[in-house]
């Protein structure tokens, strides 16, 4: 026996989740954008602190994606990219429901008519 479907549960799935995938978006955005300046940060720090070690920006950009705390904001973007993911699979689970729901009605309603 199938598992009866209600639209409405989705929907208000769907309603209480958002605020929750938008933030999430919102997080992964602004941490592909704070790696950025961190990466800017670090290769300044790598020309000031480096004693003239690394003059070029190759160098620089070399010794910034090396850097720990560049490591730990891509551990930090790696888990807003999995929440975001989590959140929308979800939601798209949601809307699948939904269109199985519509689907069984619609049969229904050829089985009804079929009966008449």
């Amino acid at each position: 026996m199938s598992k009866i479907i209600d639209p409405n549960d989705a929907v208000d799935f769907m309603i209480a989740n958002s605020a929750k995938y938008a933030e999430a978006e919102a997080t992964k955005v602004y941490m592909e954008e704070l790696r950025k300046t961190i990466k800017a940060e670090e290769m300044k720090n790598a020309e000031v602190y480096g004693n003239g070690e690394y003059k070029t920006a190759a160098m620089q950009e070399r010794e910034a994606y090396a850097s720990p705390r560049y490591k730990e904001h891509l551990e930090a973007l790696r888990q807003a990219v999995q929440e975001r993911e989590r959140l929308r699979w979800l939601l798209i689970a949601s809307q699948e429901r939904i269109a199985v729901w519509r689907s069984m009605e619609a049969s229904n309603r050829h089985v009804d008519k079929a009966t008449l």
